[in-house]
């Protein structure tokens, strides 16, 4: 059968992708999309925190980023201590870096340090945060493909605990810089491992083509290490580093790029002398935005990777190193649903005599690129009311001037969800607050943090006037 020239989405008969199905109960929730304390009143009104979305709505406004303390902490808390358990007897634990390119700001990185964990900075902005909410130097690693001189000189100079090389213009860069100011730079190498995970082409970061790391297949990997290894008094090589991409659900992807890496860990042990202490297995650990998504627990993810590690090294003869990671998206994503109001529903009839509901709220693509940007799929519910009426298939937009300004591609959305409903999109804790954007001049929206029945504003949302700010 030929293809619709418009594609699937406007094919005859379109009842939305294979995985959604028209719920039995249109007001349901699913556990796996939302914060632990996310729930429904008898009334039908989302609560978060033991606070109704209706008092949040009318205290902060919409779009609002929504944020359920307790479950950001309580995940963080768990990849810390599960990790630790797991590879104890293996290498005397594990370290985690929550990776703050996912969300960060200050109240947040006070919560990183508070429980414990590492934190991944990767700009100079992040470091920046990191350093006022009281992160110490000890417990921050910086990445970057293209570190300026002057991101890398206040990185040292707070005593950050490593810097992930990117190439080989940065060895020299940060040697530079270290003898400088008479240190020597605790260093990292990414290693390019050419794994692709089953993941999104703009978002793996494994595989030959591309602008992270030093390639294995090449011998960069290998030179980068002989290059540090031969400035003792101004570098410090800690280990390696490898990172495979994002929405990954299972070990399978690390499993060769362990297996890669290490091999790289034993070359180096075995033609250099040298037992590097540290590895990095990065991060890009899944979770579950629709009910398309099954992400594994903390400790199956840390299980798997053990038994990985532990087998790999056994062959290879060479001890375990101490292993880190990097969750971000898996600590601050499921935390977060953003809460819109609906402005207009615009019945649209479809080909083969379907139908969907545009429904339009006052967001979009500014609060979320995600869907625009890597055709992410989300899931939504009406927060504000129970309702009895039979299920349709909606598509959420944005108030923003391009066709392509989507939320929620298809979701079953109440028959009746009209103007002045509350929409709640859950899973919006990463990469959207950090990815947002002022198109069209459209403030950006507060983050509210909710804990024990109290909500507070830990980001405030832009003004007018904060746009007009920077015009000269």
């Amino acid at each position: 059968m030929r293809a619709h020239e418009a594609g699937a989405l406007h094919a005859e008969g379109y009842r939305g992708p294979t995985w959604l199905e028209p719920p039995g109960d249109v007001n349901a929730l699913v556990p796996s999309l939302w914060a632990s304390s996310v729930g429904r009143a008898a009334d039908g009104i989302l609560t978060v925190g033991g606070v109704s979305v209706l008092d949040l709505a009318r205290e902060f406004g919409t779009p609002a980023y929504v944020l359920d303390e307790d479950d950001f902490r309580t995940r963080a808390r768990e990849f810390k201590q599960t990790y630790a358990e797991v590879f104890d007897d293996l290498c005397g634990g594990a370290d985690v870096y929550y990776a703050g390119k996912a969300f960060l700001c200050t109240e947040v990185a006070r919560w990183i340090r508070d429980e414990g964990l590492f934190l991944d900075v990767c700009t100079g902005g992040e470091l920046a945060v990191a350093m006022r909410a009281g992160v110490p130097g000890s417990s921050i690693g910086m990445h970057g493909n293209n570190k300026s001189v002057s991101e890398i000189r206040a990185a040292l100079d707070y005593g950050v605990s490593r810097i992930i090389v990117d190439s080989f213009e940065e060895i020299e860069r940060v040697s530079a810089i270290a003898a400088e100011l008479g240190v020597v730079a605790p260093v990292l190498v990414r290693v390019t491992v050419g794994v692709e995970a089953h993941t999104h082409e703009f978002i793996a970061t494994a595989h030959e083509d591309q602008k992270f790391g030093f390639s294995l297949t090449g011998g960069h990997a290998i030179e980068a290490v002989r290059r540090i290894l031969d400035r003792p008094d101004t570098l410090r090589l800690l280990g390696l580093h490898s990172h495979i991409g994002s929405q990954i659900f299972d070990t399978a992807g690390f499993e060769v790029s362990a297996r890669r890496v290490l091999g790289l860990h034993t070359q180096v042990a075995r033609e250099l002398g040298v037992e590097l202490p540290e590895l990095d297995l990065g991060g890009g650990f899944g979770i579950a935005y629709t009910t398309e998504h099954d992400p594994q627990p903390p400790k199956a993810l840390a299980v798997g990777m053990a038994e990985i590690v532990e087998r790999e090294c056994r062959a290879d003869g060479v001890a375990v190193p101490r292993i880190s990671i990097e969750p971000g998206r898996a600590i601050a994503g499921p935390s977060t649903f953003t809460l819109y109001e609906v402005g207009t529903v615009k019945p649209v009839e479809l080909d083969g005599g379907s139908s969907r509901l545009y429904v339009s709220v006052d967001g979009g693509m500014s609060d979320n690129i995600r869907t625009a940007l890597y055709d992410a799929d989300y899931s939504c519910t009406v927060a504000n009311r129970r309702s009895e009426a039979t299920p349709s298939l909606g598509r959420v937009v944005g108030r923003h001037c391009e066709s392509g300004d989507i939320v929620v591609k298809d979701e079953f959305l109440p028959g009746d969800v009209g103007p002045g409903d509350l929409i709640a999109v859950p899973g919006t804790g990463a990469y959207c607050r950090a990815l947002s954007s002022q198109y069209n001049h459209t403030p950006r929206p507060p983050v509210i943090a909710v804990r024990d029945g109290r909500a507070r504003v830990i980001v405030r949302r832009e003004t007018i006037d904060d746009l007009l700010a920077l015009d000269v």
